[in-house]
């Protein structure tokens, strides 16, 4: 039986996202998060707060609607709300 191949969802982190994981940027697999709020599930459950509040581009369109699919080969930044003057 041949292996089977998956296609990860590449996530990358800014800011306070990025701190708050302690990365830059991952790799997952696109059945481990089938929406937003399955990445903010798996994610440690102090960096949780921190992305609730981010906004997020997914293959380059903003949404802040958790329920937004995410397909295998999907890149997603993950952007924390910026002050700024």
């Amino acid at each position: 039986m041949p292996a089977t191949t998956t296609v990860p969802v590449t996530v990358r982190y800014f800011a306070a996202a990025k701190a708050a994981l302690g990365a830059a940027e991952e790799r997952v697999d696109a059945a481990d998060v089938v929406d937003l709020a399955a990445l903010i599930a798996r994610a440690p459950a102090s960096a949780r707060p921190v992305l609730e509040r981010c906004s997020f581009l997914v293959d380059g369109v903003t949404t802040t609607d958790l329920t937004t699919p995410l397909r295998p080969g999907i890149l997603v930044d993950v952007l924390p709300p910026f002050a700024g003057g």
